[in-house]
């Protein structure tokens, strides 16, 4: 971060004292170079800027069930990771401007980044931005489902991991995070913006393959927002990298066997919102489609989800919400099926801490034969009930 400070007063020297100073100054010269340095910078920020910014959240979950026994676990960053960053612009001139921001995640427990090689596997990306077209950018960056449909949704909008469609099957938690990525987002026209976001493959001479492309838009007016999205995804067991998926000590019940044989993976998804005095509703609909997920036939996943996220006072809101996950497997003519509610209470200390509680209970029905909610492994029955106190900070 690039700061600019003033120089301190000088000290008040008595009248005509300076007729006592000897006439010979000496120069120091890296005192010079300090002070050339110095104005450089501050001339350079007047056309640019560095911020480094950053959030840390932890706190201790308890879960009732997870393989048959209940557990204490202190786990970082859940209503929104754990992560620290640098963005900038530099003003181009003529409205335009260059834009970067590289992010990494972490644990508040253990500082360690997730996963190998973890350096800015969050965000990592420069482009150009006009004030008149929009932003077009390169690199590590988040899809257009994250953009304009996430919002509509409690996990999303508020409260992160836990709140999730059922292992975040929809990725409204943004759990996917993809490389390789050309993306480009409007400027706001009265309301509406929309973009789309292209990922190529990184495999040579399979141009397709792993390859991933996403578009959407959102229209906001007044209290009342709405916004639609979609995903379509080649390959997406190697093309989608998530920590959801399947992995050594983890297995996801819910569709990491469907991932695992998919061709293509499609979200559709749309939601809105209205707001009435200090309450917000919000409103929203997934549907995950795994081509060729179960010998050859599809399986899909529909999320439709209610919540109402409500201010008492300008420091403490709460917020509920309630998800029905409705599964469709053409292999075995099979419906998984799912029941959330969502509880969460947060307390502002000031603008930059809160303290907050959650709540969740997950019931599986249909076809389903045990509970996961979203960051656990899975119960060894049809319920799951997870209960977390936690602190967040950002900076």
């Amino acid at each position: 971060m690039r700061h600019c400070y003033a120089m301190p007063d000088e000290p008040q020297l008595p009248p005509m004292a300076f007729m006592q100073l000897p006439l010979e100054i000496k120069v120091n010269p890296r005192l010079v170079l300090g002070l050339t340095a110095f104005a450089y910078a501050c001339g350079a920020s007047a056309q640019s800027n560095v911020t480094l910014y950053g959030l840390i959240d932890s706190g201790l979950t308890y879960s009732t069930n997870q393989g048959g026994k209940s557990s204490v676990q202190a786990v970082s960053g859940v209503p929104v990771g754990s992560h620290w960053g640098l963005t900038g612009a530099e003003d181009l001139g003529g409205g335009l401007s260059t834009v970067f921001k590289l992010e990494s995640g972490f644990s508040g427990f253990t500082g360690q980044g997730y996963g190998p090689n973890a350096e800015f596997t969050r965000q990592a990306y420069v482009g150009i931005a006009s004030r008149q077209y929009g932003t077009l950018t390169m690199g590590v960056q988040y899809d257009s489902i994250v953009d304009f449909v996430a919002p509509y949704t409690s996990n999303g909008g508020y409260a992160g991991l836990y709140f999730s469609h059922p292992q975040d099957v929809d990725n409204t938690d943004n759990s996917v995070v993809e490389t390789n990525t050309i993306k480009y987002k409007s400027a706001n026209y009265g309301g509406l913006t929309f973009g789309g976001v292209y990922s190529l493959g990184g495999i040579a001479g399979q141009f397709n393959k792993n390859g991933m492309w996403s578009a959407g838009a959102n229209y906001a007016y007044g209290p009342f927002g709405i916004g639609a999205g979609y995903l379509r995804a080649n390959s997406p067991a190697t093309g989608l990298n998530s920590y959801l998926q399947n992995s050594a000590g983890f297995t996801n019940t819910v569709y990491g066997s469907y991932l695992a044989a998919a061709t293509y993976q499609n979200i559709l998804g749309a939601g809105a919102s209205y707001t009435l005095g200090e309450a917000k509703f919000l409103l929203s609909y997934t549907d995950t489609l795994f081509e060729g997920g179960d010998a050859g036939h599809n399986v899909s996943f529909k999320n439709l989800e209610a919540a109402v996220h409500y201010n008492l006072t300008p420091s403490f809101s709460v917020l509920g919400s309630y998800t029905y996950t409705f599964g469709d497997n053409n292999a075995t003519n099979t419906s998984p099926k799912y029941h959330q509610v969502n509880l969460m209470a947060d307390y502002f200390l000031s603008k930059r801490t809160d303290v907050y509680a959650m709540a969740v209970y997950q019931q599986a029905a249909g076809a389903a034969q045990v509970a996961q909610i979203t960051g656990f492994n899975a119960s060894s029955n049809k319920r799951q009930l997870a209960l977390r106190i936690a602190m967040k900070h950002s900076f």
